[in-house]
């Protein structure tokens, strides 16, 4: 099968179906994951597009990303700061309020920083996780 060129439109109807898919998973996800949901979904795209994909929305502010052993998590940017707890096993996340912003604005401001965005993650087990 040829190459996509740029501008095909076969490229963009996948490129918005990765967008799509990642907006509508409940938390952080792997690729190979979103790759398998969208193919299971007849959506046939290619593993490295949607590795491609996830990171170019990560580079325009479009989509979070999270280390996780074995890999990386992704998860469609929510507006103001993010916060939560995501399992390190399934990806599960679940927003929390912060106890205080002010010791984030604080070390910004002794150390010379403008805070621009955030992120508070605090990684586990989920409950499902944790009892098998």
């Amino acid at each position: 099968m040829p190459r996509a060129r740029a501008g095909d439109p076969r490229s963009t109807v996948q490129k918005e179906a990765i967008t799509a898919a990642l907006a509508q998973s409940p938390g952080f996800v792997s690729a190979q994951d979103l790759h398998q949901r969208l193919n299971d979904e007849g959506n046939p795209v290619g593993l490295a597009t949607v590795y491609r994909r996830l990171n170019a929305l990560v580079e325009a502010g479009g989509a979070d990303t999270i280390p996780v052993p074995g890999g990386q998590l992704f998860r469609a940017c929510r507006p103001g700061g993010h916060h939560h707890l995501v399992c390190e096993d399934c990806g599960k996340a679940v927003e929390i309020d912060p106890p205080s912003e002010d010791w984030l604005l604080t070390a910004a401001q002794r150390n010379g920083y403008t805070i621009t965005r955030h992120l508070l993650e605090a990684f586990g087990r989920c409950s499902d996780c944790a009892a098998t």
